[in-house]
């Protein structure tokens, strides 16, 4: 339970430090290979410390890739906190062992759960189709749902995907205002697995898109700040 705690904790700690970075459009530079081994070591140990620096070096992963999903018609923000939350999974379940690199492994969490996101949009407006582009590579093409699907580390994210429980967060949530419960609940599909984005949310709650990015960034400061995650 302790670990599965630190897990939520490590999540939306990551989310509120992309907030601030991408607010200063600054982020850390990555590791060193020699670094990164070094904190690999240590997290394969269960240190919390050495997993928090992974994530941290890493958010500049996520920036890239988010990039790349701008035509899809998502919200930018969703798509940060979509990505900010595969790059945790990425962190939690990465194994040396099968020899991918952490980045690369990283790189692919993080695209499927952005991916998996676009797939249950689109699946409640009964618009899925495996080649309808979803993204662009780096020289501008089209990249179709197709091609990013069947690797071995997207079954991997999507297993843990499915796996994660969100019962205790659940319960941590009753220490938020009853709005900012609504949100964290709303855009984490706490109540019935559907992320909604900040525009539905506020749609919902008859407030603006804006507000309902501040009172996000809020709870989730209180949720970490406060201890309620520890």
């Amino acid at each position: 339970m302790k670990r599965r705690q630190n897990k939520d904790k490590g999540r939306d700690a990551a989310i509120v430090q992309f907030i601030g970075y991408l607010s200063n459009n600054s982020f850390p530079q990555p590791l060193s290979e020699e670094e990164e081994k070094k904190y690999i070591r240590r997290l394969l140990r269960g240190d919390e410390v050495a997993r928090n620096i992974l994530i941290e070096h890493n958010l500049r992963l996520v920036a890239h890739i988010v990039k790349k999903f701008e035509s899809s018609g998502y919200d930018p923000e969703d798509l940060i906190s979509i990505g900010t939350i595969g790059l945790v999974k990425a962190i939690n379940t990465y194994d040396p062992k099968k020899g991918t690199r952490l980045a690369t492994y990283a790189a692919k969490c993080v695209e499927n759960e952005i991916l998996m996101a676009l797939r249950g949009a689109k699946k409640t407006r009964g618009e899925i189709f495996l080649s309808e582009p979803v993204a662009k590579d780096k020289e501008g093409n089209e990249v179709t749902l197709e091609e990013f699907l069947g690797t071995e580390p997207d079954a991997i994210c999507e297993e843990v995907a499915r796996r994660l429980a969100e019962e205790s967060l659940k319960q941590k949530l009753k220490q938020l205002t009853r709005r900012e419960r609504a949100i964290i609940s709303a855009r984490y599909g706490l109540s019935n697995g559907k992320r909604l984005t900040q525009h539905e949310v506020a749609a919902y709650l008859g407030i603006s898109r804006s507000y309902v990015s501040r009172l996000e960034k809020r709870a989730l400061e209180k949720l970490i700040s406060g201890g309620v995650l520890v």
